[in-house]
């Protein structure tokens, strides 16, 4: 299933939302549907990562939502995802990463967990890791918490600067902005996007 999520990756897990008729999904038989036939035999994906086809994408939006139903059963539950081994694995994985980070995932996740208690404050996550990916390690890394799935945008096909004018699309001009990053990308990006739609103020920080 990866390698259609790969090949027609989206940035928002509703981008597909439209196509979706609301099929209850509990008996589906996603393997059996013929989706990954038609996906194999047609090189039909856009530079989007839409195909074409009202069928195929009715299928693939069913994957979409899918996913999105396992991330909000699982964000606060990673370990019951995974299964007693894996889990004691990623627990062990996880108490090596903070001891050899000065705890940065304990730190981080106290200062996003403060910003998310706020009524009038929300976390959005933009990456360019590939949208299905970008949800995988935001569970793994326990931060499904902080991150409702729908604040998480893949920035891999359209770049940062259109991640952070949807972004504003969606939240409005009379807002403040704090864009934390690790680059020029995110600066330039979010400073351009916020010029763009004369927001109230932008505060850019880099981490």
């Amino acid at each position: 299933m990866f390698s259609v999520f790969q090949e027609c990756d989206q940035v928002h897990i509703d981008d597909v939302s439209s196509d979706d008729n609301g099929q209850d999904l509990s008996t589906y038989n996603f393997s059996s549907d013929g989706f990954h036939a038609a996906a194999t035999s047609a090189n039909l994906c856009l530079a989007t990562g839409v195909r074409g086809g009202v069928d195929w994408m009715r299928k693939l939006a069913f994957r979409y939502r899918r996913v999105k139903e396992i991330y909000t059963t699982y964000k606060n539950n990673v370990g019951g995802l995974l299964g007693p081994a894996k889990r004691e694995a990623w627990l062990q994985l996880r108490a090596e990463i903070e001891a050899l980070t000065d705890s940065w995932l304990t730190l981080a996740l106290k200062a996003l967990t403060l910003i998310h208690s706020r009524s009038n404050c929300v976390n959005i996550l933009v990456t360019t890791t590939q949208l299905i990916p970008a949800l995988a390690k935001v569970l793994l890394y326990g931060l499904g918490i902080v991150f409702p799935i729908e604040n998480i945008y893949s920035a891999t096909k359209i770049g940062k600067e259109s991640c952070f004018e949807r972004v504003i699309q969606r939240f409005g001009r009379k807002v403040v902005y704090v864009v934390v990053g690790d680059g020029v990308e995110e600066e330039q990006g979010s400073k351009k996007a916020c010029s763009r739609h004369t927001v109230n103020r932008a505060h850019i920080e880099e981490a």
